[in-house]
């Protein structure tokens, strides 16, 4: 609760605050803001604050709701009357109240019938204060009838003859919607010669035959109940006379087709309305709707006047093709005579429409509440008007006044109540009902008597830092009845301040209006009445104002070139500046040409596109100042040519039709400098709250001249223009005169709302403050309202400076709060603001878990469980649980001291944890505490357990020492981690042959005491591979594996290492190929030469000499092994011939050519073929155990070719 905040302002003066008569404005009252609880101990009248529509049109469909809520202190208790007689909702099961609330739920949807309830309702809401009711709520459920039956003849008629479809809905509720749609739910087109009419007829002005249809459907859509009803559909035909033959014409009559009239062109005649003349009445408000139709050949035009006077321009629209003039938001004014004229080439028609403009009654001065103190002189007005003027009479707690009970300190004088020497009985709610035949008003407005000493709402100490020469705002927002006078001190001494520099506003905020270094200081309030005094403190830093004394120049630059701006800012050096460069008023573009240093900005090989306007923008925490410059590129002229530049600035600014949210603004254009201009750009300076920093208003084509301007409240305004043309922008035009909007309230709230404890007794409510421009007003405050959100306390409120945080003390520790921040001006408040929920501050837990426990699951991991700690206990949000957990490795209490401690935090309301990566066959100790926002709470008594024995670490080395021809010794470190009791090593291992190939695996146990062991009868010169691994009883542990050689013979080695050397030469990887070639081509000869059946040498030979070792191979049919295909096409074997597909493939053969031959005896006989793979040699043996099988290679092929 606080003062009524007026706009106007008074001079200091030491006298108390007058109390003014009521016929000049008559008391200086207190006003109670709607929901406002700036009191905890503040009794309050009821106020009706959400009801049903008088009007109330409900679905049957649906249960019946029948709003009325009310607040007030006590809460208030509720009542309901129907049809004027009271409404016993207990004596019907079907009818509830809701709680907390007076809204009336019917079901009807289980059972009843929504008819049974249609009647007049009134809800009274009433506490020990008084009784505020409602407006007359008439429910009445909504209708959507069907068509009655009815029989339609098809329609004939020729072509040209006017033609209306009656519609004729039936009487729904609340009123059809009528259109036209045929058989296909298509919308039947309308035009200037079809239309439909207000009252849903379809109206054809002439037809055509392409008007012949069968399915013209008129459609009512009751939107309430979301139905349509359809009527059956009508038929027209439409037949042209001119071509029926003589012997159809003569059977023909006229009375067989549609109307007599010829069809030939005629003048306009009216189908709706009929006459000359009508008269049309409407009601103050509502859309006023005159309508034509003309029926004529060819198709009239319809045009509209006003007899006495012109047609409103921003409220008069046309609908149906001109046959309709609509009006919005007629009133009295728009009486008169109104008259449509339709035209066509063979004539024009007038008919005039006489309008009546009536009026229901409307509020001039609705009742508004008074609080009062005992003794005090207040008053009531309610002032309506209407057409016909209403009737004023006054209730009082429901009761018509003339019966309700007497008080002596009223006075009725017609709109008027009149209060002398109020006492606490004169408290009640009163309503006013202004009324005429068209409608009624009914306004509630309270007496509330009360006595309370002065309270100062604005926070301690509250530190305002104002930029010098500009107004200082010092809030001392109070609250007390009688209303407090307030004064203000300077200092801890001196006098209060009077008149010469200072205002003292209405809301008791000081106002230095040009502010100097010398303001700085410490500035009391004081404010008392008759009860008590209260008094607070602020203090007042001036600060020097953020100059641009360099500012960027206007530029023109050719495309290519560098250009570059300069800003230089001073500031007052408690500030701290951000400087920063803006290209039409958005960023600058993510280019590297841009270059931005402390006082420069710098562009590099411009282009067209960079043309522009640049701004420097200088911003501190209290102020911030801009300069612009415009550039200009252009194009490099390298021969002379007229002079293009970009315009001159405009001039001749003027502010006409000035308005409290609109100006219109004109100018006269500068030279374009040879090129057109294509718009004006229009920028606003508010000077009061940005002053030399301007903004972007408007922008208007380059042939216009003049712009109507939309304003916001309370803005020093100052225009300027400039002008545009492909070259970009003039400098700006001389500022305009300055015009200063009148004041309103805010109409936004502050956003991001919080409310968080920064200790555990307070509650800490932030939000971010509204700028100058949003104020709307003078005296920019903010209504800070809390509440406990679980609790029965009510609102807690009070208002404060300009500021963004309101510090709560003495606040339990960690409690939900609601809280809402509310902005007002002078003017008033900003609507309702949004509800959010914060807490009060945190501290640390009280309590630690209880029965700890821990389920030791392996050698690695744990279980922990815990019981959770009492909610309350916690005193903050709870952040999880955290486990502290350690090995007692050394029981030393030195080393005790240093011991890593280990934790693991569970988020939430968990009760249990795992603990991974725990060490085998350890003590551990842990504790748990519970966490929240503010840190941890004690621990838990300290829980011991053990982890069992694991399988150990890899050993820590592995290395063979002293190789012998058939020997190896190794030597190992034990492991790092052998998590148990070692119980024995195991070794592996196995040979490697030359091709890498792995042979049978060994595997020795070693006891665990041994670190040397060496392994005897090994083959020489052969690579080993060892595995190592440790164990406990728990199982092996990782293997460390490692590879060595047993010695060789010396010369071997030199043999096998002159061998290698010669193969890895280039040149006899060469011949090698070389010799594989030439080997290739006298095979393909070779076999060639076979297929033909010719004699070569080594066939002759053979023929001569059999083989005994080829012999067997022949089978029974004689035929020679090698070229028998009766063999059982098993896979050949190395030693055996190649196919004779001349392919040899993989798994066949992957040897070198010496297994064709034996040995060094492979050798070409004198015809080139090559004995060897003819000779008898054997397969060799598959490679077994041990033994290595040597890799075909270069080295080897060769030697058997020597």
């Amino acid at each position: 609760m606080q003062l009524e905040i007026m706009p106007k302002k008074k001079r200091l003066s030491a006298g108390r605050v007058p109390l003014i008569l009521f016929l000049c404005q008559m008391i200086s009252a207190l006003d109670v803001p709607l929901d406002s609880k700036l009191l905890e101990d503040l009794v309050q009248p009821p106020t009706i604050t959400q009801q049903s529509p008088k009007d109330y049109i409900v679905d049957p469909r649906e249960n019946i709701v029948i709003q009325c809520e009310a607040q007030g202190k006590p809460p208030p208790s509720f009542s309901w009357t129907q049809n004027g007689t009271h409404f016993d909702i207990d004596k019907d099961p079907l009818v509830t109240m809701k709680a907390g609330s007076g809204t009336l739920i019917i079901n009807i949807m289980s059972e009843g019938k929504a008819e049974t309830y249609e009647g007049v309702y009134q809800c009274t809401a009433r506490n020990e204060r008084g009784a505020a009711i409602s407006n007359n709520i008439v429910v009445r459920p909504s209708r959507s009838p069907l068509w009655t039956k009815e029989k339609l003849e098809p329609i004939t008629l020729r072509s040209g003859q006017s033609l209306v479809l009656p519609c004729r809905p039936p009487i729904g509720l609340p009123p059809a919607i009528i259109f036209w749609m045929d058989n296909s739910f298509q919308r039947l087109p309308q035009s200037e010669r079809v239309s439909q009419g207000l009252n849903g007829d379809l109206y054809f002005s002439n037809v055509l035959p392409e008007d012949s249809r069968e399915d013209y459907i008129c459609y009512a859509r009751f939107n309430h109940t979301q139905t349509i009803q359809q009527k059956q559909p009508i038929s027209v035909k439409v037949i042209l006379v001119d071509e029926l033959n003589d012997t159809i014409a003569a059977n023909l009559s006229d009375t067989e087709v549609y109307g007599a009239k010829s069809s030939r062109e005629r003048p306009p005649t009216f189908l709706t309305p009929q006459g000359n003349a009508s008269n049309k009445e409407e009601l103050r408000g509502n859309v006023l709707s005159l309508e034509c139709i003309a029926e004529g050949l060819p198709t009239p035009i319809i045009y509209w006047i006003k007899e006495d006077g012109t047609l409103p321009i921003n409220r008069t629209f046309y609908r149906n093709f001109q046959k309709t003039l609509q009006i919005t938001q007629v009133s009295e004014a728009d009486s008169g005579k109104y008259q449509c004229i339709a035209k066509n080439a063979l004539g024009v028609i007038h008919h005039t429409i006489s309008v009546t403009v009536k009026a229901a009654p409307y509020w001039i001065m609705a009742p508004q509440n008074l609080v009062l103190s005992p003794g005090e002189d207040g008053a009531l007005i309610c002032r309506a008007n209407g057409n016909p003027k209403p009737r004023i009479s006054w209730l009082s707690n429901g009761v018509p006044i003339e019966i309700a009970p007497d008080d002596p300190s009223r006075k009725i004088n017609g709109d008027t109540i009149i209060f002398s020497s109020v006492q606490e009985r004169s408290s009640a709610v009163y309503q006013c009902n202004a009324s005429n035949e068209y409608g009624y008003l009914l306004g509630n407005a309270f007496v509330n008597v009360l006595a309370e000493p002065p309270r100062i709402l604005t926070s301690e100490n509250t530190l305002y830092q104002v930029i010098a020469n500009r107004p200082a705002l010092l809030d001392c927002a109070f609250f007390g009845s009688p209303l407090p006078t307030i004064e203000w001190f300077k200092g801890t001494k001196g006098s209060a301040l009077r008149e010469d520099t200072y205002v003292l506003h209405e809301n008791g905020t000081l106002e230095i209006p040009v502010a100097q270094k010398d303001s700085t200081g410490t500035y009391t309030c004081v404010a008392r009445n008759k009860l008590g005094m209260a008094k607070n403190e602020v203090h007042l830093e001036i600060k020097d104002p953020t100059r641009i004394i360099k500012q960027p120049e206007y530029a023109v630059v050719q495309r290519g070139s560098t250009v570059s701006f300069e800003c230089k800012v001073k500031h007052d050096h408690t500030l701290i500046p951000t400087v920063i460069w803006l290209k039409d008023n958005g960023e600058l573009p993510s280019d590297g040409r841009f270059t931005v240093d402390k006082d420069q900005l710098v562009v590099a090989d411009v282009s067209d596109n960079d043309g522009g306007t640049y701004t420097c923008l200088a911003n501190t925490t209290l102020d911030n100042v801009s300069a612009s410059a415009v550039l200009s590129v252009v194009a490099p002229t390298p021969t002379p040519a007229p002079i293009y530049d970009v315009p001159n600035p405009p001039f001749d600014l003027e502010l006409t039709d000035q308005l409290d949210k609109s100006v219109q603004l004109s100018w006269t254009p500068g030279d374009d400098n040879n090129s057109p201009i294509t718009k004006f750009i229009i920028e606003y300076e508010d000077a009061m709250h940005e002053a030399g920093l301007w903004h972007h208003q408007t922008e208007v084509p380059g042939t216009q001249t003049t712009a109507q301007l939309k304003l916001s409240p309370y803005v020093n305004y100052s225009f300027r223009v400039m002008a545009e043309n492909s070259l970009g922008r003039s400098l700006p035009s001389e500022a305009s005169e300055q015009y200063l909007t009148k004041a309103a309230e805010p109409d936004k709230n502050p956003m991001t709302v919080e409310g968080l404890g920064s200790e555990p007794d307070n509650l800490v409510i932030t939000w971010q403050p509204l700028n100058g421009f949003e104020s709307n007003g003078p005296g920019l405050q903010y209504k800070v309202s809390w509440r406990q959100k679980d609790g029965d306390d009510e609102w807690t409120s009070v208002v404060v400076a300009n500021v963004s945080k309101y510090i709560v003390s003495g606040t339990p520790t960690f409690v939900p709060y609601l809280i809402k921040v509310q902005a007002l001006n002078d003017v008033g408040f900003a609507p309702e603001p949004a509800v959010i929920m914060g807490h009060s501050g945190e501290d640390l837990p009280m309590v630690a878990p209880g029965n700890v426990h821990v389920t030791v699951v392996n050698s690695t991991l744990a279980e922990v469980h815990w019981d959770p700690v009492p909610l309350k206990s916690v005193r903050g949000h709870l952040q999880g649980y955290r486990i502290y957990y350690w090995t007692d490795q050394n029981s030393s209490k030195r080393n005790r001291r240093h011991i890593e401690k280990k934790i693991l935090t569970f988020q939430g309301s968990k009760t249990h944890g795992m603990l991974p990566g725990l060490e085998p066959f350890s003590h551990y100790t842990l504790n748990v505490r519970v966490v929240n926002g503010k840190g941890e709470g004690p621990a838990s008594p300290d829980r011991v357990f053990h982890t069992p024995e694991g399988v150990p670490s890899a050993p820590s080395s592995l290395k063979i020492v002293n190789p012998t021809l058939d020997s190896l010794t190794l030597e190992w470190d034990p492991p790092s981690h052998p998590n148990g009791i070692l119980t024995e090593y195991t070794l592996k291992y196995q040979p490697i042959n030359s091709t890498h190939e792995l042979g049978p695996l060994v595997d020795l146990k070693i006891p665990a005491n041994k670190t040397r062991w060496t392994l005897k009868n090994l083959n020489f010169s052969t690579r080993y591979k060892f595995y190592f691994y440790a164990q406990t009883s728990a199982g092996s542990g990782s293997q460390i594996t490692e590879e060595a050689v047993t010695t060789v013979d010396e010369g071997k080695m030199a043999m096998a290492s002159r061998q290698v050397d010669i193969a890895t030469q280039g040149w006899f990887i060469g011949l090698m190929c070389a010799v594989a070639l030439l080997i290739l081509i006298l095979l393909i000869v070779c076999f060639i030469r076979r297929n033909k059946g010719g004699k070569y040498p080594v066939k002759e030979k053979e023929d001569a000499h059999p083989d005994p070792e080829i012999q067997p191979m022949k089978e029974d049919d004689g035929t020679f092994g090698e070229y028998s295909d009766a063999e059982d096409h098993k896979p050949l074997k190395k030693g055996s011939r190649t196919p004779s597909d001349r392919t040899v493939k993989k798994e066949d053969s992957d040897d070198s050519l010496v297994d064709y031959g034996e040995g060094v005896n492979g050798q070409f006989n004198e015809d080139g073929s090559f004995i060897g793979q003819y000779s008898g040699k054997k397969e060799k043996e598959p490679a077994e155990g041990n033994e290595s099988s040597e890799a075909p290679s270069p080295v080897n092929a060769m030697n058997s070719f020597v």
